[in-house]
């Protein structure tokens, strides 16, 4: 049995950096942006925010992209680094383009990259990854029953050759697919679920504010 850290080390140093992509736009969703939506009392970019945060990550960049001001303007995002994508409409990987350009000369040397709609991935599975991390050369990844998923924490190492190759809305798929090798896998299926919130039927996955909040 895995027993978790009920409070992972933060990394003050900031060399594990949390890097949240929150750019889309909703297009299944009818054009809701999925960073405005409430989950647990709390828009849906606070909730991923606070679990990087709850599992150590003391540097957290966010790319927005889709109502951006919006999104500036309501959410509670304190101490982050929020990082415009104007491209966001490309897809994924214009934002983790722009988010890993944002880490350089920050100090980071590799980043944590979550999505903005896994909610049912918490603070348990993310510190996992991010212990998983050793040197910029370091590549490791959740899996669920096996089978690789986010988050994902890249070394600083492969930076460039991941923004080569992010395009449309494939993100790091190309890069991973070339690097499997060198990836180490951390089973996160006992305490995580990796849905996404990408239609209307997924919104039942939300869940309202808890009594009293």
């Amino acid at each position: 049995m895995t027993t978790e850290p009920m409070n992972p080390p933060v990394d003050e140093a900031g060399e594990v950096a949390g890097l949240l992509l929150a750019a889309g736009g909703g297009r299944r969703l009818g054009g809701r942006p999925k960073a405005l939506l409430e989950h647990r009392g709390r828009l849906l970019v606070e909730h991923a925010v606070g679990v990087l945060r709850e599992a150590g990550c003391a540097r957290v960049h966010v790319v927005v992209g889709a109502a951006s001001a919006t999104v500036r303007a309501r959410a509670a995002l304190p101490g982050c680094v929020l990082v415009d994508n104007p491209d966001w409409e490309e897809g994924m990987g214009s934002s983790l383009r722009a988010g890993l350009a944002s880490l350089r000369g920050t100090g980071a040397r590799a980043a944590l990259v979550s999505l903005v709609d896994q909610p049912g991935i918490g603070p348990a599975a993310t510190a996992r990854v991010r212990a998983a991390y050793r040197s910029p050369s370091t590549l490791a990844a959740a899996a669920y029953d096996g089978v690789r998923g986010h988050p994902v924490l890249f070394g600083a190492a492969h930076w460039a050759g991941i923004e080569a190759s992010a395009v449309g809305d494939r993100g790091a798929r190309a890069y991973l697919q070339r690097n499997a090798g060198a990836i180490t896998l951390v089973e996160c299926g006992d305490v995580a679920q990796a849905y996404d919130i990408d239609t209307a039927e997924d919104l039942v996955r939300l869940e309202p504010a808890a009594h009293g909040e």
